[in-house]
């Protein structure tokens, strides 16, 4: 799955503080598990696609994006339920699934990389008294929403560059023929932004102000 890149628009979800709408995403989460009903599920679900197309005026095609890349998620899910519990437990389970996939992805559509890794330093500002680095979680996450859409982008170009060759791009030959390369690419990817940060120092550990001098 990919995660939505920020997708300019002048709406109220756009001019929505990055902290109340990562607010909301966490309600929304809490509320489709506390009350899992099919009405209940859904109705988020139809509210969150309103609210993406309506409200935040985002393209359809970014929705069907994402839904597309969990739907055989979804569909083994579905079927997996079918066999276990019941079709209606596998319904609610399924719609509550993607209604958070399709809010995740309004949210990260709708605002700034910037914002959100600022929403959290300020979350996790209280753990630097045990020895944690707010700074450091936020250049964690940047970095995560930074990497998934190009180990996205890294994928599609491997896939279309052995259909040029004429290699099969189908199947469970064709995922294998796809993970060995796009590994390696991820492999040296991490190597060579680790030796980066390593160089500018990201590593090392701040000077505490007003310790005890040297005599």
């Amino acid at each position: 799955m990919t995660l939505a890149l920020y997708v300019p628009r002048a709406s109220p979800v756009h001019r929505m503080p990055a902290g109340w709408k990562l607010l909301a995403l966490a309600g929304l989460s809490m509320l489709v598990f506390a009350v899992p009903t099919l009405p209940m599920v859904g109705g988020a679900l139809v509210a969150v696609v309103a609210l993406g197309l309506v409200v935040a005026r985002l393209p359809a095609s970014l929705l069907v994006r994402q839904a597309r890349a969990v739907l055989w998620w979804l569909v083994a899910l579905f079927v997996l339920h079918w066999l276990v519990t019941d079709v209606l437990t596998g319904a609610v389970t399924v719609l509550r699934l993607l209604a958070l996939v399709l809010a995740a992805a309004v949210v990260t559509a709708t605002t700034r990389v910037t914002a959100m890794v600022a929403v959290v330093e300020r979350v996790c500002r209280p753990l630097q008294w045990v020895g944690v680095r707010p700074a450091r979680i936020g250049l964690v996450i940047a970095m995560a929403l930074r990497f998934i859409p190009l180990i996205s982008e890294r994928a599609d170009r491997i896939r279309e560059a052995q259909a040029a060759r004429g290699g099969s791009i189908r199947g469970l030959r064709g995922l294998t023929t796809t993970v060995v390369p796009l590994l390696v690419q991820v492999l040296q990817l991490a190597h060579t932004v680790s030796e980066a940060l390593d160089a500018r120092g990201a590593d090392d550990v701040p000077v505490r102000r007003g310790g005890p001098r040297a005599a």
